[in-house]
Formats: structure tokens, C-alpha cells, sequence
């Protein structure tokens, strides 16, 4: 090993605590970066690749039968920018009726088509075959039907009455269809006078939203206006597709800010403290023959090779937590792109290694420019010159004297305290910032569950079997004996029911969540973001990622199919509802009376009046509930979600993290500092300081530079949360409400003002350990 090895060696042994520190900062921050860019990077690799293998339509379109015809729809695909076409396919909105399920639940989008396709969505069979003959259908993996090969579906409210035999199961990966049959199949599904034409079009450009635009100009620019009554973007679909995954990377971005910053000033005070308590020692490596850039080198060293540990530690941890992440994704598309991302690997060593490399350089430059004959004639006690205003103003408080001499002591070594400070400042922002996402993301799921109400009678779970839902034996109860009992019962303020049907809307795959409510619900629990509660029949209140889906807005409206009638209703408000991925409408029973839907799943929500018992009220209520197959309970609905739990978790674990770092930034200024000043304690304990007040005095000597940290930390906690917050469900394809971002209190700041001084306490308490156990004679006799 080379002369400048064996300094390297040394000083790290010497100083284990520093090195732990180094490593654990870089570990941290090479975790949270690899693991946010890696996310950012491959969260769109599984649906991209899938989307390349089959060939995906860049814009699917919806035409109205009675408005066009096949042979105009055919010449739009001669339109400027289209590169190739698919059909005009005849389509069809039917509701079937399965094997094992009640009828008016599963209404699905099919499409005649004579095979897969090739030039333009090549639709991939996942099970089974494409339908060759009529009588046979593909069933979407996407759709609302569970597929199992060779299920029937019936459709007995079809002239005919016809039954299909599902012979496969695919996917579309921009989901153009629910199921798809022979052409000659749509006139048994398509009643007189209804049913429409789908166009599939791939552009020469189509990388942008505004171009995709630019598209659907040229392919209708011939067509009658109103024709098109449908459109989805390949775009949209791909935003769906990256919407979970997205939802982590404003969060990890955040953390990992955070860790490189910390890393940055741990390493440089580190440095610096190790130049600054080692000058004697710099003195005799150059009296040995070490030149000023050798030992910048050494001291470099000490910095670089724990960092370098921590980031070959925090690359695969960073992978390893994206692997959960992104695994149902890549199933879903039944890819294998979750793999290594060197780029970013790169990236991130360099860019961490670079930052530590550079910080302890400029650190450690005083090493290099010291003169020898200068370095060895500095002593190591430190300068007792500085702080001494402060000692005295400490001494006139009327406190213990260790406690004063504590307060006055970060005054004595200014740069030091500042950057134990910072440490902790960090350390505070990312608690703050935790507690603060904890919150808000106990609000979305409040919103989520709806459960304002004080008693709930909640809709029965259904059975399952092997084709899908199983109906009970017996009826269900009737809604209006279920109302007439909940008005009749002593106590009731107010309630209101919902129930659940099925339907499609044009320009959104797959069948959307229509629920119905009966009587006054805007006291239930909906949180809304914009625009208002429904107020009249004909009014309609849906989550943000149905308005992205169908590219709708507050005050438009859209058509639900796939019931007796086609209902059109009118978007009023945008309601915070993260359930069945937003796709859902909400509107007033009134609205859908014509259709004569199927309802299903309905629940009761109910407010006692003031001082009503509820557990009594709902023993009540349940003697008339029980005979009629139905119960209350107290309170609402519960609801949880496994993205919550893991965003939960994976901040914790973070945030420990940071905070461990933090107390061992302090761990290392306060240690510093307590060596330094060794003799001083010996003097101290020669006069009669006991260890009990010598671990207050180094406690207290934290005190100051905690509470300033703690209370400049929060508040800059709270602003990262105000930022981070709404990126996240932006993310996750959601905007957030006030009610959801100002999530703190006065009750919950002030403790978190306090952790500041918590997270310093806990980094002073080894060094006021051994600062007490240390013997007098020894401290007297160190220099």
C-alpha cells in the first residue's frame, strides 16, 4: 500500500463516525435518485414496447351511423398525415347477459372485425383464437367482463335473441374495443337505426397532443360536422398507462433533492472539521515529504471511498424497490422491460460522486495551503476568543451553570453549529413533509370512501364463482321498504341512497360506473375540486380522469349507452373519487328514470339528529332491517389501497433515513466539539461538575441551534408539501383540493418545531455520554 494509502486508511479508522455518516448520506441520496429516475424513465418503457409490437392506433374515432357513411369514412384515411388506416369496423354499445350474473350490468363496446389486424392495432390474443364464424366473440382483457373461455353471452333483448361463445381472449394496447367478432355477426347486434363505425389511423407525426389534433382535423376536415361522436388518443391511454407509477416520482425527487443536499454538507463539514482538528497532523505529512495537492488528495480520500461504498449500496436498493412498483405493469402489458437502466445509473453516480468529490476538494484546499512550519506550531485546543459576549450574557440568565455554559457554547464555534444546523434543518423538512403527505393522503381516502355518514346499511357483498358474480338466492330488498324504515326510525336528520349501474360513453373504452343517488347527497363525504354539487335532474358530477379520458370539461355534455335508452347528461362538477380509476359519473336517480337501468349495489347513508346514541340507533333500525336481508352499521365505508400503504411505507424509510443522517451530522459536530474542549470539561469536573450536569451542559449546547433549525425547517416542510402534493396527483391523474393540501394545524407544527430539537438531542446524547464518563485526571492531562 502507497504512503498516501496508508494516510487515507488511517484517517478513516480514525474518524468512523464521520465515515459512517459519508456513507450513509451518499446511500440515502443514490437510493432515492436511482430509484425516482429509474420510475421516470422505464414507467412508460412496458406500454411503449407493446405498443411498437402492435402496431397501436395513434387515434381511435367513434362516427355516427346516420351522420356518415363507410365509403366517406374510407377516403378519410387518404387525409395529409396519415400514414395507414384501419376500417370503417361497424360497432355496436350491447349489454349481454352471462351465465352466472342478473342482466343490465355488463354493458360492453364490440367490434366486426375480420381479423386481428396487422398495419394498424394488431390486436394480441392472450388465450384462445380470433372468432372465425358468427356465434363467436373475443372478449377484451381490459373489459368489464371477466373473460374465461368458453363462457356464453346472451342477448335476449336483441331481435333474435342471440348467444355468443367466447372463443378468446385479447387486448388492444390502446383498448379500441371490449370484444370483437366476425363482420358479418354486426347486423344480429346492431338494432335498426343504431350502431356506429370505427376508424383506427396511424400518423407521421403523432409524438404530441397538439399533432394528434392536427390529425383528427385532416381525417374529418371532409366529413359532416357532428359525425365523429368519439375520439381516444394513443396519448391518453399512455398516461393511464404511466398514471401509478408517475404518482411516486414528485415524492422521490423531493427525498432525493434532500439526500444529495445533506450529502453535500455533511461531506464538506466533515472535511472541513478533519482538516481543522488535524492541522498539526498536515504539518507532519508535509514535514515528511507529502506535497499540498497529495494531501488534498488524502483528505479527498477519506471523503470519496465511504461515499463510494454508499452509492454501490444505493444503486441496487434502488432498484430493488422499483421492482414492486412497476411489476404489475409490465404484466399487464406482458412485457420484460423492467430492466437495469445504466444511463441513470450513470447519471447518478457521477452526478453524486462528482458533488462529493468536489465539495471535499474545496474542503480540504486549506490542507494544501497551510505552510508546514505554521501547521505544526497550532495546538489543538481550539481558540477560546470566540463566544466569550455570549458566555456572559448566558451567564446573567438565571439557570444552572451548565445549562448556560451549554447555550453559549454554539456561539464559540459559529461555522460549526451551522452546520449541525443544516443537518438538522433537513432532517426537519423531511418530517414535516412526511407528516404533511400522511395527512393528505388521508384525506384522498376519506374522499375515497365517502364516510360522512354516521350509519351506514351497506350494499351485501356479492358471491363469486367461476364465471363471474353469483346472484343470491334471495330478492333484493326493496329500496322503498329499506327508505320507509330509515325515516320511520326515532332519530333520523337526514339520508339519502346510491345505487350502482353500468354503462359506456363515447371516446372511453371499456364500461364506466354510473351512481345513481336518491334524495340529498352532497353531505356524504364527496369531496369536490371544482364546480358544484348536482342540483336538478339531467346533472352529472365526475373525477378528473374521466374528464381527461373523454377530453370533456365542467359545462359539456357526454352520452351514456348501453341501457334501455341513451341518457345524456350534463357535467357540473368535478368530485375527488380515485376509485375504479376514476371512471365513474354521478347523477340523480331522476336522471336515469327513463332508461329503466339495472341497479344494483345500493347502500344507505343516514345522519341521526344531535344526541341521538347511534350504536342504539342502529340496534333499532336493525330490528326492521334484519327481516328484510339487509343491516346497519356504524359509520361509513371503509377503504384502503395498497399505493397508500407503499407510499406510506417507502416515505417512512426514507425519511428514517434522512433523520438518521441528520442526528449523525449532529453525532459528529457535537463529538468534534467535545474533544476539543476535553480539558475544559476536566476543569469543570475538578470544581465539582457532576456527569449528570455535564450531559446537560453538552444537551444544552444543541438547544439553540435545534429550535432555530426546527422552526425554519417547517415552514419550508410545509412549502415542499404545497409543491410536491399536487404533482403527485397530478401523477396519479387527479387535481387536489384545498382540503387535501392544507392538511396542518397549530397543533401539529408545534411538535413538529420541537423535532428539530428532538433530532439534535438524539445526535448529542453518545458524545455527552462520553463526555460524562470520561475520567477528570485523563481530561486534565489532554492537550
Amino acid at each position: 500500500m502507497s504512503a498516501l494509502g496508508r494516510v487515507v486508511r488511517s484517517g478513516m479508522g480514525r474518524r468512523r463516525v464521520q465515515t459512517l455518516v459519508i456513507g450513509l448520506a451518499a446511500m440515502m441520496a443514490v437510493a432515492a435518485s436511482v430509484l425516482g429516475g429509474s420510475l421516470l424513465v422505464i414507467s412508460s418503457a412496458p406500454f411503449d414496447d407493446a405498443f411498437a409490437k402492435q402496431h397501436g392506433a395513434h387515434l381511435s374515432l367513434q362516427f355516427d351511423s346516420g351522420e356518415v357513411s363507410a365509403a366517406q369514412l374510407s377516403k378519410s384515411a387518404d387525409a395529409e398525415g396519415v400514414s395507414v388506416a384501419a376500417g370503417p369496423f361497424r360497432t355496436a354499445t350491447v349489454t349481454p347477459k352471462l351465465d352466472n350474473a342478473p342482466p343490465g350490468r355488463w354493458p360492453v363496446t364490440v367490434v366486426g372485425r375480420d381479423g386481428s389486424g396487422q398495419d394498424v392495432d394488431d390486436v394480441t390474443l392472450l388465450d384462445g383464437r380470433w372468432p372465425t364464424r358468427p356465434g363467436e366473440i373475443v372478449l377484451s382483457a381490459d373489459s368489464s367482463i371477466f373473460p374465461i373461455m368458453g363462457m356464453t353471452l346472451a342477448f335476449p333483448d336483441l331481435p333474435g335473441a342471440p348467444a355468443l361463445k367466447v372463443v378468446g381472449v385479447a387486448r388492444s394496447v390502446t383498448q379500441t374495443s371490449d370484444a370483437w367478432v366476425v363482420p358479418s355477426q354486426m347486423t344480429a347486434l346492431t338494432a335498426p337505426g343504431s350502431g356506429g363505425y370505427q376508424m383506427l389511423y396511424r400518423f407521421t407525426d403523432a409524438g404530441t397532443a397538439a399533432k394528434v389534433a392536427a390529425g383528427r382535423k385532416a381525417v374529418t376536415a371532409d366529413l359532416p360536422p357532428g359525425a365523429a361522436v368519439g375520439e381516444r388518443s394513443w396519448l391518453t391511454v399512455k398516461k393511464t398507462a404511466e398514471r401509478d407509477v408517475a404518482l411516486y416520482v414528485p415524492f422521490l425527487i423531493a427525498f432525493g433533492a434532500l439526500g444529495l443536499v445533506m450529502s453535500v454538507l455533511i461531506v464538506g463539514n466533515v472535511v472541513a472539521s478533519a482538516v481543522g482538528t488535524g492541522t498539526r497532523r498536515i504539518g507532519i505529512l508535509k514535514s515528511i515529504g507529502f506535497t499540498p495537492a497529495q494531501v488534498v488528495r488524502a483528505y479527498v480520500g477519506q471523503a470519496l471511498i465511504p461515499a463510494a461504498v454508499g452509492t454501490a449500496l444505493g444503486v441496487p436498493a434502488g432498484h430493488l424497490l422499483a421492482i414492486p412498483v412497476l411489476a404489475e405493469t409490465q404484466e399487464v402489458y406482458g412485457t420484460s422491460s423492467l430492466a437495469i437502466t445504466p444511463w441513470v445509473d450513470l447519471a447518478v453516480i457521477a452526478g453524486v460522486l462528482g458533488l462529493v468529490t468536489a465539495t471535499a476538494w474545496a474542503s480540504a484546499w486549506r490542507a494544501g495551503r497551510l505552510r508546514t512550519v505554521d501547521a505544526l506550531a497550532v495546538g489543538r485546543t481550539a481558540s477560546a476568543g470566540h463566544g466569550r459576549r455570549a458566555a456572559r450574557l448566558a451567564g446573567r440568565l438565571p439557570l444552572p451553570r451548565p445549562v448556560a455554559l451549554g447555550l453559549a457554547r454554539p456561539f464559540a464555534r459559529p461555522a460549526r453549529a451551522l452546520a449541525m444546523g443544516a443537518a438538522v434543518l433537513f432532517g426537519a423538512i423531511a418530517v414535516t413533509f412526511t407528516v404533511g403527505m400522511s395527512a393528505s393522503l388521508g384525506e384522498v381516502m376519506k374522499a375515497k370512501s365517502h364516510n360522512a355518514a354516521d350509519v351506514t346499511v351497506p350494499a351485501p357483498p356479492p358471491a363469486f364463482g367461476p364465471g363471474g358474480p353469483i346472484p343470491e338466492e334471495r330478492p333484493e330488498a326493496d329500496p322503498a321498504v329499506v327508505t320507509a324504515a330509515i325515516e320511520a326510525g326515532t332519530g333520523t336528520l337526514k339520508h339519502y341512497n346510491a345505487a350502482t349501474t353500468r354503462a359506456t360513453v363515447s371516446g372511453a373504452a371499456g364500461a364506466v360506473d354510473v351512481i345513481a343517488f336518491t334524495g340529498d347527497a352532497s353531505w356524504g363525504g364527496y369531496t369536490m375540486v371544482s364546480g358544484r354539487w348536482i342540483g336538478e335532474p339531467g346533472e352529472a358530477v365526475v373525477p378528473t380522469p374521466f374528464l381527461a379520458a373523454t377530453g370533456t370539461r365542467i359545462g359539456d355534455t357526454v352520452t351514456l349507452n348501453g341501457m334501455a335508452e341513451p341518457v345524456t347528461v350534463r357535467i357540473v362538477g368535478e368530485v375527488l373519487d380515485p376509485r375504479h380509476d376514476g371512471m365513474q359519473v354521478f347523477t340523480d336517480a331522476s336522471t336515469l328514470a327513463a332508461a329503466r337501468p339495472e341497479l344494483t349495489e345500493r347502500s344507505y347513508h343516514i345522519t341521526v339528529e344531535p344526541g341521538i346514541d347511534v350504536t342504539g340507533y342502529v340496534d333499532a333500525l336493525n330490528e326492521d332491517l334484519t327481516p328484510l336481508g339487509v343491516a346497519a352499521q356504524v359509520g361509513g365505508s371503509d377503504s384502503d389501497s395498497d399505493m397508500v400503504t407503499t407510499l406510506n411505507a417507502l416515505s417512512a424509510i426514507l425519511t428514517l433515513m434522512l433523520v438518521a443522517v441528520a442526528a449523525l451530522g449532529v453525532l459528529n459536530g457535537v463529538l468534534l466539539d467535545t474533544r476539543e474542549r476535553v480539558r475544559e470539561i476536566g476543569v469543570h469536573k475538578a470544581l465539582g461538575m457532576t456527569p449528570r450536569q455535564t450531559i446537560a451542559m453538552v444537551l444544552t449546547s444543541v438547544v439553540v441551534t435545534g429550535l432555530v433549525a426546527g422552526a425554519l425547517g417547517v415552514p419550508l416542510g410545509v412549502a415542499l408539501h404545497g409543491r410536491v402534493m399536487p404533482a403527485m396527483g397530478a401523477g396519479a391523474g387527479l387535481r387536489l383540493p384545498d382540503s387535501v393540501i392544507d392538511v396542518y394545524g397549530g397543533a401539529e407544527l408545534f411538535p413538529l418545531v420541537l423535532g428539530g430539537l428532538l433530532i439534535a438531542a438524539l445526535g448529542a446524547l453518545p458524545p455527552a455520554g462520553w463526555a460524562a464518563g470520561t475520567r477528570t485526571a485523563t481530561a486534565l492531562r489532554t492537550e
